[in-house]
């Protein structure tokens, strides 16, 4: 199939890495700061919300693991279809009294949750491109 693109196949995938490695590394710094400081809050939440405190080790996957694949590029596709399911979590849990509201600024107050969900949902469509571990047309991309 012949891409429709205008742009040469390597700056396409170039911006695919900066898109999957962004997102990576902006989730990582959640992670390591529950890798730190524990998962309490998410576990706090999950209890009031009457689910098991367990599953907030799930974080963990969708925080660390998940963002670490995304960078390397390898299952970059499932990797980033884990971090749009965390973030629908994160939104359903902690975040819905927000989704119609603005911040101090005058944005969205969900902005930067959003813009995780659909950049997430972007990498899972586009997939991880030549600049990855997986390769463009990888088997583990």
């Amino acid at each position: 199939m012949q891409s429709t693109s205008h742009a040469p196949a390597n700056a396409n995938d170039a911006g695919k890495l900066v898109l999957r490695a962004v997102l990576a590394a902006m989730l990582l710094f959640h992670g390591i700061s529950k890798l730190q400081h524990g998962i309490g809050f998410v576990a706090d939440v999950l209890a009031k919300a009457g689910l098991p405190a367990v599953f907030g080790y799930a974080v963990y996957v969708g925080e660390v693991i998940a963002p670490l694949l995304m960078l390397i590029g390898l299952f970059t596709r499932v990797a980033a279809l884990i971090v749009a399911i965390n973030m629908i979590v994160a939104l359903s849990l902690v975040h819905t009294s927000q989704f119609f509201t603005l911040n101090d600024t005058g944005g969205w107050a969900l902005e930067l949750q959003a813009m995780y969900f659909f950049t997430a949902v972007a990498v899972a469509l586009l997939g991880a491109g030549r600049y990855s571990a997986g390769g463009v047309n990888g088997r583990y991309n």
